[in-house]
């Protein structure tokens, strides 16, 4: 039986970040876990990273590029069956000053380049995850000198992000439309959320058997 892997390439709400302990959530409670969990016949590869852009290079902290670390990542995870991509939320970051069709474009270039590469067991499906939207109250927490202004423009991604799944051919999850950004820093997932996330991602993989 040919094994079939599923990379989740996102940034920190893949990786898992808990905001209350300033660690990682467990496996049980990780959108990622808990999807392993529902999909015992795949393997789900987490390839989350703490601060990842989809294509910008931030001048504070280096290998923050999803597009330039893209390519040897799905390579070394081939032959793939799906690939979900959760990227933006970093992007929204004041000292990018990139405007959300500047971030959706990232994320498009993401994935025509996951779709050229010779990594596929069959042929590409890629899932595109627009995170929920930062709130408002990130701008005024512990994150907001990291952040600045932000949480305006990721409100503006999922309708982008919608436009370019459907014209690249890609499935698609406005996570903003069923989970929500935790109270602490209002720009992680909250637990509950990783799980509800992780439903909608298995539902839509069921769907397209």
């Amino acid at each position: 039986m040919r094994e079939k892997r599923i990379v989740c390439f996102g940034d920190s709400n893949t990786w898992g970040y808990d905001v209350v302990t300033n660690g990682r959530f467990g496996k049980d409670i990780r959108y990622t876990g808990v999807l392993q969990s529902l999909l015992e016949e795949f393997i789900v590869v987490e390839e989350g990273l703490c601060g990842r852009t989809a294509v910008f290079e931030d001048p504070l902290n280096e290998g923050m590029n999803g597009l330039k670390y893209l390519v040897p990542c799905l390579q070394s995870h081939s032959q793939i069956e799906w690939l979900t991509i959760m990227l933006g939320t970093n992007d929204c970051k004041e000292r990018f000053s990139a405007a959300p069709q500047n971030i959706a474009d990232g994320v498009r270039r993401l994935i025509r380049t996951a779709k050229l590469l010779d990594v596929w067991l069959d042929e590409p499906h890629i899932l595109v995850i627009t995170p929920p939207p930062i709130e408002k109250g990130c701008e005024t927490s512990a994150v907001a000198g990291e952040m600045g202004a932000c949480s305006e423009k990721s409100s503006k991604l999922a309708k982008l992000y919608e436009m370019h799944a459907k014209n690249e051919g890609c499935y698609y999850i406005n996570a903003g439309e069923f989970c929500k950004m935790n109270d602490i820093d209002y720009m992680h997932l909250d637990a509950e959320s990783h799980k509800k996330l992780a439903m909608q991602i298995f539902q839509t993989i069921k769907n397209a058997e």
